[in-house]
């Protein structure tokens, strides 16, 4: 029984990191494409964005042969388990994928309230990442230990190019409401959506990689089986 429920949450656990690092990596794309138009000389933050999309697809990918090596693939979830997704959700009133990039590029206030959602959950991510590195479950399986451990070595770097802009420029830090957004989003999908998603018997698993059709994107064979 015990092993059964170690399998589950850390099956669940790398399925909500699988769906992050990928949102994050292709959610950066669109940050970077609005820097570039907006500050093409300012090349030490374009690299250090660019640094922070390597970062999370270097995550992503070590979660998926986390998985394979498994032979298991993650269970199909979506944005509703997405931080970043939640946070844009709130905070410009619409979904990720329907932010308007140019609106983004024209309005400096809109580039400034991004930049303090990013750093927000970019901290917010850290901080879980020391919280999970404390996890028996985790700390039984040494290929997930060492995969939190790279991830809290990059971390730090994620959120500095946003907070330095913000700094650059004379913009303010995050207020209060904004930090109560970001720890109200990371209570929802702890106490509520986690277990929930753990409880589960009917969600599916994927049938494929959510990169697979990337034109840079691994396209391995998933080795799969169904994890209990």
């Amino acid at each position: 029984m015990l092993d059964w429920f170690r399998e589950r949450y850390l099956l669940v656990l790398g399925s909500i990191y699988v769906y992050n690092e990928h949102r994050g990596y292709t959610a950066i794309d669109r940050v970077i494409e609005a820097v570039r138009v907006r500050s093409p000389g300012d090349g030490a933050l374009i690299a250090a964005i660019e640094d922070h999309r390597r970062d999370e697809r270097k995550h992503y990918m070590m979660f998926r042969r986390w998985f394979e090596q498994k032979g298991w693939m993650p269970l199909d979830v979506d944005r509703t388990f997405g931080h970043i997704d939640r946070f844009v959700e709130i905070i410009f009133r619409t979904p990720i994928d329907r932010l308007d990039t140019q609106e983004v590029i024209d309005r400096d206030e809109l580039f400034e309230r991004l930049c303090r959602v990013i750093a927000l959950t970019e901290r917010r991510g850290f901080r879980q990442v020391e919280t999970l590195l404390a996890n028996r479950f985790v700390g039984g399986d040494p290929i997930l230990t060492r995969i939190f451990q790279i991830i809290r070595k990059d971390e730090p770097s994620h959120w500095a190019p946003y907070e330095g802009w913000l700094r650059d420029h004379g913009k303010r830090t995050p207020r209060w409401w904004e930090r109560a957004i970001d720890g109200f989003i990371h209570s929802e999908l702890l106490f509520i959506k986690l277990p929930a998603l753990f409880l589960n018997p009917w969600i599916a698993h994927r049938t494929d990689w959510p990169d697979a059709h990337e034109p840079d994107g691994d396209r391995m064979a998933p080795r799969s089986r169904a994890a209990a």
